[in-house]
């Protein structure tokens, strides 16, 4: 039987907004909660919370971004008091928030950001299977869910703030625009991912390369822009802030470990990846997409990029759950004589048969096993709510460092003065700067650097700094004037 085509035009309208934005609004208050509390629990590091506030603290007061926390870790023979941050990435995306910032000058603005970011995209990946699985009902608050619940959803979540919040509404976007046969929109989507950090480079090109099967003009503008545009960001950009004048992560692709290492790992991120969508990601071309940011995680000689855990699986999420939809509106693979144009839906009547139910049950079971594990989990623990002696000598620590001062603080309790002071890591070296820091706040537990907090203590002890308050393990030190 011959297949019939309706044209682009006719294509399903979206339908209603309210289940989306109400799925959106139901994750975007436990995520900025949840976001806040860990805050006021002093589960937020200087490493990266602190680091991306004093960024967007630069912005908000017209500066360049800069860090201070940062320069603790800087190339060897760096003498500046903070690190030029597009030195280090390239992530001039953050500058939107600046004006939040000016408004509600705090730290927490950061958090509840990236909450609204996240749930924007579970939005747009509920209204995108709204509008091609039209005669799926289930699907919108299905997959919407499944992707606000996602591991690599809530894995960027429960660690601090990253500049890749902005790329998870993006994919989203540029992947409905794609499915939706808008390849302009598309292109425009996907070309913003250059702002949010030079990895990206790589998917925006692949996008273009798929867009070419749609619009080629507009697909090859997009892979041949994308790819000298992050050449550029990777070897002129970067290069001309960064001190040391080159890439620092350029060397990660070579070292101790590299693509033939940590398999077992590896191959959990990649099962987690298949199992969240029911292993059906891998019938849609959007799946190319995942192939970039696999490709540095996988090659990298860091083995904490290849893991499920932290934020780096975040951005594989929108474009996971776009294939699973492209996926399921395609039903059984096609021949390529009689596939239709992506911008094309089947008639019902001779779209080929698919337990989608049951599909559509496996991501949103599979997010539901996985949530007890989640960080979001945390929110149903009593002891979550409840401050201990640990954050109450942090908090009252914390308040006795004068607005405007110059404070070194241990990595737990950095981000908690980045609004109101200069803030420095307490690591090797710190207490010779110039400017000096005039006030030491430290958790004398404190994992990393490791050793550091000791060692800097041991080092103002000898120097004869005051100590004005040690209580719970938190330690308060003033310099003393001459």
């Amino acid at each position: 039987m011959a297949v019939t085509t309706a044209p682009p035009a006719l294509v399903r309208p979206a339908g209603s907004r309210t289940v989306p934005a109400l799925l959106a609004f139901a994750f975007l208050v436990p995520y900025a909660v949840f976001a806040l509390r860990e805050h006021a629990r002093f589960r937020t590091t200087g490493y990266d919370l602190g680091i991306f506030g004093q960024a967007v603290r630069a912005y908000a007061e017209g500066r360049a971004p800069a860090s201070e926390i940062r320069a603790a870790t800087a190339p060897a023979g760096f003498t500046g008091d903070a690190y030029p941050l597009l030195g280090d990435h390239f992530h001039p995306v953050l500058a939107l928030l600046a004006p939040l910032y000016r408004l509600v000058p705090h730290v927490g603005t950061l958090l509840v950001a990236q909450a609204a970011l996240v749930a924007l995209g579970a939005y747009v990946l509920a209204r995108t299977a709204q509008r091609h699985l039209p005669e799926r009902r289930f699907a919108p608050m299905a997959l919407g869910t499944a992707c606000g619940l996602g591991w690599g959803t809530q894995q960027l979540l429960g660690f601090d703030f990253h500049e890749v919040a902005f790329a998870v509404p993006l994919l989203a976007l540029a992947c409905r625009a794609y499915l939706d046969g808008r390849t302009r929109a598309a292109a425009c989507w996907a070309a913003a991912l250059l702002l949010v950090k030079e990895d990206l480079g790589a998917t925006a090109a692949v996008f273009g390369l798929l867009l070419t099967r749609q619009d080629r003009r507009t697909g090859l503008f997009l892979a041949v822009g994308s790819l000298l545009a992050t050449a550029l960001v990777l070897y002129g950009v970067i290069p001309a802030f960064a001190p040391d004048g080159r890439y620092l992560y350029a060397g990660q692709v070579t070292g101790a470990y590299g693509l033939l290492d940590g398999w077992p790992v590896k191959s959990l991120t990649l099962l987690l990846l298949l199992a969240v969508t029911g292993g059906l990601v891998v019938r849609s071309p959007l799946a190319l997409l995942l192939l970039p940011t696999l490709a540095w995680r996988f090659t990298s000689a860091n083995p904490a990029h290849w893991e499920p855990g932290l934020h780096y699986s975040a951005v594989l999420v929108p474009v996971a759950f776009a294939a699973l939809v492209d996926a399921l509106r395609r039903g059984v693979r096609l021949p390529l004589s009689v596939r239709p144009p992506l911008s094309v839906r089947l008639p019902l009547a001779v779209r080929p048969p698919l337990s989608v139910r049951l599909t559509l049950a496996v991501p949103l079971g599979v997010a539901l096993l996985l949530l007890p594990a989640q960080p979001l989990a945390a929110l149903a623990t009593p002891g979550f709510w409840e401050d201990g002696p640990r954050e109450t000598a942090a908090r009252d620590a914390v308040a006795l460092v004068p607005d405007g001062a110059r404070v070194a603080a241990s990595n737990s309790l950095a981000p908690h003065l980045t609004d109101r002071a200069t803030v420095h890591l307490v690591a090797d070296g710190v207490l010779d700067r110039r400017p000096a820091v005039e006030w030491i706040v430290a958790d004398t537990r404190e994992p990393w650097p490791a050793g550091a907090v000791e060692r800097v203590l041991r080092q103002a002890g000898g120097r004869g700094w005051r100590v004005v308050r040690e209580e719970g393990g938190i330690v308060v030190l003033a310099r003393q004037r001459a």
